[in-house]
């Protein structure tokens, strides 16, 4: 069985000091030594984050780094100032990054490689628009990442890596999909690694949904074979996203 992984996705919210509160009102509430659970947060947030998570079964993770070693890119940071606090976790592609940050399939290739090479588990999202869903295109969009973002990862290094399926359309929009429409995608994604690797490595990859994931729906779609865990997020600053942590209880 594959451990499942919830993360946490602040996005550009709470300040150091919140940051502080928020991991201390949210260390009781998401304790479970059945899952990782894994909270990504702005990077001024990464270090008071840390020492307050210390003691409890938090991990603190990145919400983006830079595919490069070190150099003139301004406002970026490196794999290795991450590995240097810590960071066991990085999220990469996501959604908001490709659309406001210009953000393509091939960078999203080079931040995996570079957070593999430095032990750093890439948290790679994928997934569809709304009119690429309503032309019927979702699954070869998906697998299209999914491929473009395991170019040149060997198998080892595949096992090491989370994938995050986030339809856009469901992201913070009170939109989830159905846990069919979940499933479904999810499914194809363990069968492209299939494709790309082998049955072993497509077993033990884990695939997470990710978009208005609630403490309402977190049980039903956990519970699908091909679902990991989930990749949320306004949920995750909020009381509640214990109920999601502890959605086995």
């Amino acid at each position: 069985m594959r451990r499942k992984i919830i993360a946490g996705n602040w996005k550009m919210n709470m300040t150091p000091s919140q940051a502080v509160a928020l991991v201390n009102e949210l260390k009781p509430l998401v304790a479970n030594e059945e899952v990782d659970v894994v909270f990504c947060v702005p990077a001024i947030d990464i270090i008071p984050a840390m020492e307050a998570a210390k003691g409890s079964n938090i991990n603190i993770g990145a919400e983006n780094m830079h595919f490069e070693e070190s150099g003139a890119y301004t406002g970026e940071i490196s794999a290795s100032m991450l590995t240097d606090v810590g960071v066991k976790y990085v999220v990469i592609g996501h959604s908001e990054r490709r659309e406001y940050f210009g953000e393509t399939d091939e960078t999203v290739n080079k931040k995996v490689l570079k957070a593999l090479e430095h032990n750093i588990t890439p948290i790679i999202c994928c997934g569809e628009t709304l009119t690429q869903r309503e032309q019927g295109i979702t699954i070869d969009f998906v697998r299209q990442q999914i491929k473009v973002a395991f170019l040149n990862v060997t198998a080892e290094q595949a096992k090491n890596t989370v994938i995050a399926y986030e339809p856009i359309w469901a992201i913070g929009t009170g939109k989830v999909a159905t846990t069919e429409q979940a499933e479904e995608v999810c499914a194809a994604i363990r069968e492209c690694i299939r494709e790309i690797y082998d049955t072993d490595t497509a077993e033990a990859i884990r695939i997470q949904y990710g978009g208005s994931v609630s403490a309402a729906s977190a049980p039903e779609l956990f519970a699908q074979p091909n679902i990991d865990g989930g990749l949320v997020g306004g949920a995750s600053l909020k009381p509640d996203f214990g109920k999601i942590v502890n959605y086995n209880k």
